[in-house]
């Protein structure tokens, strides 16, 4: 139990080269989630901004049944 088997090696170099290895990993994959976040808040904004779309065409007035049913 205090010791490090070859998999517990192997799982802690997989994360330290994603963490440190090659050009930021990490901060692209964080910059990614920001602009992602960002982009759903302002979709979200974009809805409440507009106004409601009005309908252009207008339904004809219904007429009433002539021989309304009776029960």
């Amino acid at each position: 139990m205090g010791s490090f088997s070859p998999w517990h090696l192997i799982i802690l170099a997989v994360v330290l080269l994603v963490v440190f290895g090659g050009r930021g990993k990490l901060s692209s994959i964080m910059g990614d989630a920001a602009k992602g976040i960002k982009a759903f808040k302002d979709g979200l904004r974009d809805d409440h901004d507009t106004p409601p779309v009005q309908p252009t065409a207008t339904l004809p007035p219904v007429q009433p049944e002539k021989d309304p049913i009776v029960r």
